[in-house]
């Protein structure tokens, strides 16, 4: 793995942190209206800690958007390493690499792409 590139609860938390500050919220206020602590708020924000899948629905609900807005979010900004991108299939088609099961059972597959400029990780 390239030294460089970030692992993906650092980009979760990147994209917390933003939508966090664009609110005009402090760490305190989310973590009260979130139930989350503020430490492991501050944690999940600067990618020491994953989140679990209720932190992160309990996060991303305080803030007004959906687990799957954060994740579009975290696609649309994330530059993982030189030229390879990593696309999330989310629609059920198939044909990658990777496949598993996400919520509700939605089949989630990534394949990576070579994409000019960079490494992108999309959401289809």
């Amino acid at each position: 793995m390239d030294a460089t590139e970030p692992l993906l609860r650092e980009l979760v938390g990147a994209a917390l942190r933003r939508e966090r500050r664009r609110q005009g919220l402090t760490l305190a206020r989310l973590a009260e209206a979130s139930g989350v602590s503020m430490q492991h708020l501050s944690d999940v924000e600067r990618g020491q800690k994953d989140p679990s899948s209720e932190v992160l629905s309990a996060i991303t609900g305080a803030l007004g958007i959906s687990v799957f807005e954060a994740g579009r979010r975290v696609a649309d900004s994330a530059v993982v390493g030189p030229r390879t991108a990593v696309v999330l299939d989310l629609t059920g088609r198939t044909g990658s690499r990777t496949s598993r099961s996400g919520p509700a059972g939605i089949p989630l597959t990534a394949s990576p792409s070579t994409m000019p400029g960079g490494t992108l990780l999309k959401v289809a």
